[in-house]
């Protein structure tokens, strides 16, 4: 039964020539695309995908041809059109607004009330939990679980590892800076990726992306029973430098990373008039069945960026003890999913994310028409509205919000959750908003599945450090993997658990992850 509901996870390799493909990182400043979004008529130009985006700039006269009589040229400056005065003002305008905001040393979010009292309990947050490190370039970090076997164990190699020392970095107090410097910063090597197409029950496309150098081959530069390390972007879809970097250090420690890519997303090819809600693990399930499939004696381990940890929150929560991966980590993940869009990020992170998804959404005008409201889609004004657009408002099934939010809630099911979890957090987080409000405590305190590494500075998906790596966040997820994999070693061997034939006849699937109520005594 299982092998007949597999033929429809048809791998679609791109027949393009080519095994290796190179995956290009061109930064853009977030104030540029900001002040295009805020001045209307100018989006336009940063919109376009290729070619100028200002008018050109008019050929000189050569002076021994200039008519008699005629005044001498005017400077180059008057003869750009007023469009490009405009948005060359307005680039100006929100650079200066950044720099000005960077020195003030916060920005507002909208809707704060009650900060004194919410700084109160900040304070209150940050010492809670198992103080276990004060390295300098994550500053005194916290570590928030339920006592148990495994979170002593976590402690201990993570607090002894050499991994997490890094150099000072000079602005702690800035964590908009520390997240426009690993946004900006490209992937060092740039990576290479062999891209596949996955066809799902549906007859949509989801793409895999295997980061294959530039060291390895396709299929990772691990061997067979490497670890598969499956990597999954913002709910934007956007392949952020951190995340390629994080892919390329696991590729040099022997892991096979891939990037699972949604439905319309990062190239992949809209195949049907439906795109992935929030917390919807319906592709990310069939995705991973595959991903089993194809390296049955291998352990799967996800790691999620932002706001994309939602799916993998619900998917470890619907999939329970079935979900076939040994462990995960959120980078700066976003618990509460509707708290989030109703709260509303900053203009200077909302408004170029806003951005990039109209730019996404706009290629597939033609089949979503026939759902949603292009108008009022590629009209709205806030994160809020195009999530309510896309998914509520929709022709054939429309919904209200609230129900929206019942089924697509990151931790909806995460009381059956049953594969330990690393939250990677900071207390200065922009986008996510304050501990107070937006991290589950309660959650941490009691379920022996989660684990809070709570730093107070290191922004959102930042956490910069000087020296190889850029990042200390990364290598405490690989380390946070490491420790993972050498527990459940030595737990197998203390209680004797079978293990799969290396040897000797056909070889032998693992049974599923199971974890056993007796690891986290």
């Amino acid at each position: 039964m299982e092998g007949l509901w597999l033929q429809g996870l048809q791998p679609l390799r791109r027949q393009a020539g080519l095994g290796h493909v190179s995956l290009p990182f061109h930064p853009v400043p977030l104030a540029l695309l900001a002040a295009a979004h805020a001045i209307p008529g100018t989006a336009l130009l940063f919109a376009q995908p290729r070619g100028r985006a200002f008018p050109a700039r008019p050929r000189r006269r050569s002076a021994s041809r200039r008519p008699s009589g005629l005044p001498a040229e005017a400077p180059a400056a008057s003869m750009l059109s007023p469009e490009a005065l405009v948005a060359a003002a307005a680039v100006l305008m929100g650079l200066g607004l950044l720099a000005w905001r960077l020195w003030a040393g916060r920005l507002e979010v909208p809707g704060d009330v009650g900060e004194e009292d919410e700084d109160d309990e900040e304070e209150e947050e940050e010492e809670e939990g198992i103080p276990f490190m004060a390295e300098e370039g994550s500053g005194h970090c916290r570590l928030l679980c339920k006592p148990s076997a495994l979170a002593q164990h976590l402690v201990r190699s993570l607090g002894r590892s050499a991994a997490l020392r890094g150099g000072r970095w000079p602005w702690p107090c800035w964590p908009q800076l520390q997240m426009l410097w690993q946004l900006l910063q490209p992937p060092e090597p740039e990576p290479l990726v062999a891209r596949e197409l996955l066809q799902l029950s549906d007859a949509g496309l989801v793409a895999l992306d295997w980061l294959v150098g530039p060291w390895g081959a396709v299929g990772g530069g691990g061997g067979v029973s490497s670890p598969v390390l499956l990597l999954i972007p913002n709910a934007a879809g956007k392949v952020t430098g951190g995340l390629l970097q994080l892919g390329l250090r696991a590729l040099e420690r022997g892991f096979i990373p891939v990037i699972f890519n949604r439905r319309g997303h990062n190239g992949c090819p809209l195949t049907t008039p439906r795109l992935q809600p929030f917390g919807d693990p319906g592709d990310l399930r069939e995705a991973v069945t595959y991903l089993r499939c194809r390296h049955p004696s291998a352990s799967l381990l996800a790691v999620s960026e932002g706001s994309g940890s939602g799916l993998l929150l619900a998917y470890l929560g619907e999939s329970g003890s079935s979900s076939r991966l040994a462990a995960a980590a959120c980078l700066s993940p976003i618990f509460r999913g509707r708290d989030w869009f109703e709260a509303r990020m900053p203009w200077l992170y909302e408004w170029p994310l806003l951005l990039h998804l109209k730019q996404g959404l706009s290629r597939y005008a033609g089949a979503l028409a026939e759902v949603v409201d292009m108008d009022r889609l590629l009209g709205s004004r806030s994160l809020r509205e195009l999530e309510e657009t896309l998914f509520c408002r929709t022709r054939s099934r429309p919904t209200s919000w609230e129900s929206y939010w019942e089924r697509n809630e990151p931790l909806r099911d995460a009381d059956e959750a049953a594969v330990p979890v690393l939250c990677l957090c900071s207390a200065d987080d922009p986008v996510r908003g304050p501990p107070a409000r937006s991290l589950p405590t309660e959650l941490f305190r009691s379920s022996p599945y989660f684990f809070l590494l709570l730093t107070p500075h290191g922004g959102h998906c930042g956490f910069p450090r000087r020296g190889p790596g850029r990042c200390w966040a990364h290598e405490a997820v690989l380390e946070y993997f490491r420790a993972m994999a050498e527990f459940l070693r030595t737990e197998e061997r203390r209680k004797g658990l079978p293990r799969p034939r290396r040897w000797g006849g056909p070889p032998a699937e693992p049974p599923l992850f199971t974890w056993q109520r007796s690891y986290t005594r």
